[in-house]
C-alpha cells in the first residue's frame, strides 16, 4: 500500500486499490446491467453495479487518464453542495475519508471534458436549428472556447471580440441603477460571487437574482426568521454523531449521493432514516454505494426505515401530526422549549388543537405511521431532520420549514451535538454565493461592512429575485442583465413567459462553459453575448467554494484541455467589466485579478470568512463560523429560536372542467416536477432514468390504481394540461407514487405551469401543480 509521510494510505494507494476493485467488478456488472434492458424491470435497489459499470466504461477509456486527472485535482466537486474535494485531495471530504465521489461528479467531469464547439459551428447551424435541440443534445454539443454574439433580426450567432463586448457592456450597464440586473448559479467560486455583488451594488442596484432564489430560498428564509441563521445547523462531524435523520421531500440517492454513504453508515450502527417523499424511490428504501463496492454489487444498503408517502403540499399537516403525536405520547421537551424557545406555548397550542381527522385526511399518511415516527425520534439521542426541495418549492414552502424546525425544537433536536436542522443544497456553490451578498436581500451586517469599503451609503431597496426578474424584465423595466453560469430561461415557469421577458432585455451576456437551452432561447431584444469561460479545476487562479455545511474549499489553479480558444476565467471578465464601468471606485478592479486580494477583501467584509484571509499562506480550509449550533444559543437578538405556528395547507384539486378541454375522459393530479438520475439542476447527461423505468423525458410517472380508475394503461400516450399550456404525446410509466399525485421531468415541464409563489420567499410552487391528465377526443367515453 502507498503511504504519505505521515503513514496514512495516500489517495493514489486508495484509488489503485479501488481501480483493481472495478476491473474485477466490471465483468459482474455487465452480466447483471445492460442498456437494452435497463429500462425493462425496477432496480432492486439505486445505484449498485450499474454505478459500477458507468464508472468502469469511464475511468478505463482511452479518455480515461484525463478524467483521472481531473477527479485527483485539488479542487471541489462540480457537482452537488455535498462537497468534496480541495487540499486533502479530489477523492477526500472535510473528515479526511477516502472515496467520496459518485456518478454524478463523473458526469460533470466528463461533460466538461467535451472537445470544444468547432469553429465555424454557429456559421452553419442557424438559430432556428438550434432551437430545436433538447437539453441533453444542448449538453453535447461540447465547450464554449470562443465568444459569440446574436444581434436583432439575425439567424445566427456570429464571432465578436472582446473589445466589442467590453464596448457593448459599457454602454447597456449604464443605464438607471434599477434597470441592471444580474443572475447566477452555484456553478461559479466565491470570489466572482463576492466581485458581482461588488459591481452591481457600485452601480447602484440590488437586482442580484440566484438560483437560489428557485430553491431552497424557502429555508434561507425560514431558518433566518426562526434561528438567525440560515444555513445548516449540522456539520459533517455532527450529522455522524446522529442516530436518527428525518429526510424529507429530497431524493438524495439521485441528487446526492455521497450524502448516502452516511446514511448507510448510520444505519449500520444502529441508527433509524425516516424518509417522507410522495414518490417511494428505490434509493432511498435500498441503495448501492461505489464506497462499499462488495455491497453495491450485490445486496445494497437498507436506508429507510420508514417510508411515509404524503400528499404533495401536506408537509406542514405531517409535521403538525408529528407534534402533536410527541405531545400526546408526553416526550415534548418542554424545559427546552421554555429555556431556549419563543412563542412555543403557540405552536403546542396549535397542535394540540388540530384533530387528528384533520392532519389525516390532510396529509393522507395514517395516524399509526405519524406515530411510529414521533415514537422513533423520541427514542432517539440525536435527530437530524434533512430536507430538499420536495419541501422548499410550495406555495407554503417558508411554513413547511418552520414546521421542520417546529418539530426538531419541541422534541429538544437543535443546538446540540448529532441533531439539528440540514437543508440539503443543490449546486456545489449555491450557499456560496448567498454567503458573498449575492441576493436581492442581504444582511444588514454585510451592507454595514461594504458601507465602509464604499464609503457612502448603499441602497436598502430591495432588488429583484429570480422571479421578480422575470416579470420586471416582461413589463420592460429591464435594459441589461449579466448571467454568471445558469440557464434563467429553462430553470423558470412558464416557458413562453420566460423567453418574452427575456426578448424585453436589450442586453444579455452570459458567462458560460456549455451550451444549454437558455442561450437558444433566452434571447435578448438586442443583443445576446456569450463568454466562454474556465471552469473550477481549470482556472489561472485560486478559487475557494463553500459547501451545505458551512465548509469551505480552496481550489488549486489549474489549466484546460482546449488548446486552441479564447476561454477567460470569470474573475478577469468581471473585474476588468468594472473597471471599464466603474474606473477604480470602490477598489482597484485589475488588481482583484489576483484573487488573493479578493480574499482579503471577503475576510473583512464578510461575517464568519475572517480565516479566508489567511487562506492562501495557510491551506487550511474552515468551517464558517457561527453556523453550526452545537449549544442551544441562536442568533436571533434574544439568543432564542422563535418558533411560529404554521396553519395546514388547504389542498383541494379543481375539477376537469375547469380546465378547459372540453368534455373530455381524465384524471387531475397533484403535478409535481423532479430530475431524472442523470441529471444536474436543468443538465441531462442522459435522456432517460432506468431506476423509475422511464425510458425518455416525455414520460409522466403515475398510480397504477389511478390510471385504472380513469381507463388508462402504462404506455399509454396522453395529453397533460396545467394553467401554462399542455404536452401531447407524454407516455404513461406506472411508479410507486401516492394516490393523485404523479411526476414529470423538469425542466421539459416547466413549459405547461405557472406556479403559484410563496408570498413570504418568492419561490415557485414546482411540487404541487394542478395538472390535467386526457386523452384529446375521449370524450364521455
Amino acid at each position: 500500500m502507498v503511504r504519505t509521510s505521515d503513514g496514512r494510505p495516500s489517495e493514489e494507494g486508495g484509488l489503485e486499490r479501488w481501480s483493481r476493485v472495478i476491473v474485477k467488478a466490471v465483468v459482474i456488472a455487465n452480466c447483471m446491467t445492460s442498456d437494452s434492458s435497463q429500462h425493462s424491470h425496477t432496480p432492486s435497489m439505486g445505484g449498485g453495479p450499474y454505478i459500477i459499470k458507468y464508472w468502469a466504461d469511464k475511468t478505463l477509456s482511452p479518455d480515461g487518464p484525463q478524467l483521472w486527472k481531473t477527479l485527483l485535482h485539488k479542487s471541489a466537486c462540480l457537482s452537488c453542495a455535498w462537497g468534496t474535494g480541495g487540499q486533502k485531495g479530489g477523492f477526500h471530504n472535510e473528515a479526511d475519508e477516502s472515496l467520496q465521489r459518485c456518478m454524478k461528479s463523473v458526469e460533470s467531469i466528463v461533460s466538461e471534458l467535451q472537445p470544444p464547439v468547432e469553429p465555424h459551428f454557429f456559421d452553419t447551424h442557424s438559430l432556428s436549428e438550434l432551437q430545436q435541440l433538447t437539453s441533453y443534445q444542448c449538453d453535447r454539443l461540447g465547450r464554449f472556447s470562443f465568444p459569440v454574439i446574436h444581434r436583432a433580426g439575425s439567424s445566427h450567432y456570429e464571432r465578436i471580440s472582446y473589445r466589442e463586448i467590453y464596448r457593448l457592456a459599457e454602454t447597456t450597464f449604464r443605464s438607471e441603477p434599477e434597470r441592471v440586473a444580474s443572475y447566477s448559479s452555484g456553478r461559479s467560486s466565491n470570489e466572482a460571487a463576492y466581485l458581482l455583488q461588488l459591481m452591481i451594488r457600485a452601480l447602484g442596484s440590488n437586482n442580484l437574482a440566484d438560483c437560489s432564489d428557485l430553491c431552497h430560498v424557502a429555508s434561507t428564509v425560514g431558518l433566518t426568521e426562526i434561528f438567525g441563521s440560515g444555513t445548516s445547523m449540522v456539520s459533517l462531524e455532527g450529522l455522524k454523531k446522529a442516530d436518527c435523520v428525518v429526510i424529507a421531500g429530497s431524493n438524495a440517492a439521485y441528487n446526492h449521493p455521497r450524502l448516502m454513504n452516511e446514511l448507510i453508515k448510520l444505519r449500520d450502527r444502529g441508527g433509524k432514516v425516516i424518509v417522507i417523499n410522495p414518490i417511494r424511490e428505490i434509493g432511498m428504501v435500498r441503495f448501492g454505494s461505489p464506497a462499499f463496492p462488495v455491497k453495491s454489487l450485490f445486496t445494497g444498503s437498507d436506508i429507510a426505515s420508514l417510508y411515509l408517502q404524503p400528499i404533495p403540499g401536506s408537509d406542514v399537516a405531517l409535521f403538525v401530526g408529528l407534534q402533536k403525536a410527541a405531545l400526546e405520547a408526553g416526550t415534548v421537551k418542554t424545559d427546552f422549549l421554555q429555556s431556549y424557545t419563543e412563542n412555543w406555548e403557540a405552536v403546542l397550542d396549535y397542535a394540540r388543537n388540530t384533530p387528528w381527522e384533520t392532519i389525516t385526511a390532510t396529509c393522507g399518511v395514517a395516524r399509526a405511521d405519524i406515530e411510529a415516527a414521533a415514537a422513533i425520534i423520541s427514542a432517539s439521542k440525536g435527530v437530524v431532520f434533512a430536507w430538499a426541495m420536495g419541501i422548499t418549492q410550495h406555495v407554503n414552502g417558508v411554513d413547511n420549514v418552520y414546521s421542520i424546525a417546529n418539530t426538531a425544537l419541541l422534541t429538544g433536536n437543535a443546538g446540540k451535538e448529532g441533531a439539528g436542522t440540514m437543508p440539503i443544497r443543490g449546486h456545489s456553490n449555491v450557499q456560496g454565493f448567498g454567503s458573498m451578498g449575492v441576493t436581492s436581500l442581504i444582511k444588514e451586517e454585510i451592507l454595514t461592512a461594504l458601507e465602509k469599503l464604499f464609503g457612502r451609503s448603499l441602497s436598502r431597496v430591495p432588488g429583484y429575485n429570480a422571479r421578480a426578474l422575470i416579470d420586471a424584465a416582461e413589463a420592460q423595466k429591464i435594459d441589461a442583465l449579466l448571467c454568471v453560469g445558469g440557464n434563467l430561461f429553462a430553470a423558470n415557469p412558464d416557458s413562453e413567459q420566460a423567453r418574452r421577458a427575456l426578448s424585453s432585455i436589450d442586453t444579455i451576456i452570459y458567462l458560460s462553459t456549455k451550451p444549454n437551452l437558455g442561450h437558444f432561447h433566452g434571447l435578448a431584444g438586442k443583443n445576446t453575448i456569450i463568454v466562454p469561460v474556465f471552469n473550477r479545476f481549470e482556472n489561472p487562479h485560486k478559487t475557494t467554494t463553500e459547501s451545505g455545511n458551512n465548509f469551505v474549499r480552496l481550489n488549486d489553479t489549474g489549466s484546460t484541455h482546449i488548446q486552441e480558444g479564447e476561454l477567460i476565467s470569470e474573475v478577469e471578465f468581471l473585474t476588468e467589466m468594472a473597471h471599464r464601468l466603474l474606473g477604480d471606485y470602490p477598489v482597484n478592479w485589475r488588481k482583484l485579478q489576483d484573487t488573493q486580494y479578493v480574499r482579503e477583501l471577503i475576510a473583512k467584509t464578510i461575517p464568519g470568512y475572517e480565516k479566508i484571509g489567511e487562506i492562501d499562506r495557510t491551506e487550511e480550509e474552515f468551517t464558517i463560523g457561527g453556523r453550526i449550533f452545537t449549544q442551544p444559543k441562536f442568533k436571533t437578538a434574544s439568543g432564542k429560536a422563535k418558533m411560529s405556528v404554521t396553519p395546514l395547507p388547504q389542498l383541494d384539486l379543481p375539477d376537469i372542467a375547469s380546465f378547459g378541454a372540453g368534455e373530455v375522459r381524465g384524471k387531475v393530479v397533484a403535478l409535481t416536477t423532479g430530475r431524472s438520475y442523470s441529471q444536474h439542476n436543468t443538465v441531462v447527461y442522459k435522456e432517460g432514468d432506468r431506476y423509475r423505468k422511464m425510458p425518455h423525458r416525455h414520460c409522466i410517472l403515475m398510480n397504477p390504481e389511478d390510471c385504472d380508475r380513469a381507463g388508462f394503461s402504462e404506455h399509454q400516450r396522453v395529453t397533460v394540461r396545467a394553467d401554462a399550456g399542455e404536452l401531447d404525446n407524454i407516455e404513461i410509466i406506472y411508479g410507486d407514487v401516492r394516490e393523485g399525485a404523479a411526476l414529470m421531468f423538469y425542466p421539459e415541464v416547466n413549459a405547461i405551469l405557472k406556479a403559484r409563489i410563496d408570498p413570504h420567499c418568492g419561490i415557485p410552487a414546482y411540487k404541487r401543480v394542478p395538472a390535467l391528465i386526457y386523452i384529446k377526443g375521449s370524450g364521455n367515453n
